[in-house]
């Protein structure tokens, strides 16, 4: 079984809000296997911690699982959860507690937002990406490099068939944005899927390459 931890850009749709959703709601015809997936939107790694979210992932994860984890945009507004003080010494601990529970832990890096400056997606975690990528290397642990992935994708699909893949409503489309709405960070359902692909065969891949356990100091990118 996969369990998920992250923010909006990982969560389950609201019923009330799709398309628009995150990419663990089609996780797993990809991996096909089961995925939990307790990531909610304005999650940070310490309120993950601290509302209990993280203990509740713990309490279902059985020898040979494997959590996933993807946090960082919410993180990076707060100046407690540092890219190199707060937020990565919670990632360690949180790779510590699966690891203890007989899990593997694939750690990602946040899905880049849809910023273009010209034909170029513009960088928008700061340091965080790179915190996490360095962190894998210490832990020597499986990464699944997503701001690579989603930066590639948008520049490669161009400014505007890119917008498909986010939650780009127009006036009165949808009852919940009935003025619309332009939003370069949450997904749609066309946008969840892909990241959802690219994840789901990254995992694939890291238990391949180690039979059927995450392989060690792995780096997905596109």
């Amino acid at each position: 079984m996969y369990h998920l931890a992250g923010d909006s850009t990982v969560a389950p749709a609201k019923p009330e809000e799709l398309p628009m959703t995150g990419w663990g709601s089609y996780l797993e015809p990809v991996v096909e296997a089961r995925v939990r997936n307790l990531a909610y939107g304005g999650a940070t790694t310490e309120s993950f911690l601290a509302d209990g979210s993280w203990a509740r992932l713990l309490d279902g994860v059985e020898p040979g699982d494997t959590v996933v984890i993807q946090f960082g945009h919410n993180d990076q507004k707060l100046p407690e959860l540092d890219a190199r003080g707060g937020y990565t010494d919670r990632l360690r601990g949180m790779v510590r507690d699966a690891a203890d529970r007989g899990a593997s832990v694939v750690l990602c890096t946040s899905v880049e937002r849809r910023w273009f400056d010209g034909e170029r997606i513009t960088p928008t975690h700061g340091d965080y990406p790179n915190a996490v990528r360095d962190l894998a290397h210490e832990l020597d642990a499986p990464l699944i490099d997503l701001t690579v992935f989603t930066t590639w994708l948008y520049e490669d699909l161009g400014d505007e068939a890119s917008r498909s893949l986010l939650s780009h409503f127009p006036p009165g489309e949808h009852p919940v944005w009935p003025d619309g709405l332009a939003d370069d960070t949450h997904f749609r359902e066309e946008g969840a899927r892909r990241i959802a692909a690219f994840a789901g065969r990254s995992l694939r891949a890291i238990e391949r390459r180690d039979g059927d356990q995450p392989a060690r100091g792995s780096q997905l990118v596109s």
